[in-house]
């Protein structure tokens, strides 16, 4: 089951990334041209928060079951000295929690604002906001910090 989730969750990353690049960038054009806010956004900002929260389910199941977690969470004092630990058991989940939370509240914000004009700019902010707490949290294989494979995979 972890590896599993643990595939699921890495593969659903590039999903959530591509999908939040896509909004902020679609609302921000929108934003600043002034344009109409079609079917086809509320759409995006639709999707854009379902696979948000279809990662965040996957993540709370990932973490429920991290022999990471366990150890951290059965060795606190120790390891909320080590970084990586500290990373997986506290830091990454505070965030990505964070994360989920601002890009749902700017979902429901832009849908009950008026104008195209107000969605576009509510989308652009909240969920820009989101994206970067997202980045800033992600084990980044290229991380000097904390680093997982870009692409996880079943076998290896």
């Amino acid at each position: 089951m972890y590896s599993c989730l643990l595939v699921a969750h890495s593969f659903c990353r590039w999903l959530v990334l591509a999908a939040l690049f896509l909004s902020v960038a679609r609302s921000f054009y929108g934003w600043r041209s002034g344009s109409a806010f079609t079917v086809a956004d509320n759409g995006m900002r639709r999707w854009t928060a379902a696979i948000v929260h279809i990662q965040l389910v996957l993540g709370l199941g990932l973490y429920s079951v991290s022999p990471l977690v366990r150890y951290f969470y059965e060795h606190f004092k120790e390891a909320v000295h080590e970084r990586e630990l500290r990373f997986f058991g506290m830091e990454h989940i505070t965030v990505m929690l964070l994360a989920a939370a601002v890009i749902t509240i700017g979902s429901l914000k832009a849908k009950r604002q008026l104008s195209g004009t107000g969605k576009f700019r509510t989308m652009a902010v909240w969920f820009g906001i989101g994206l970067l707490l997202i980045l800033s949290s992600i084990p980044w294989s290229f991380s000097p910090l904390t680093s997982r494979p870009s692409f996880r995979v079943f076998w290896s």
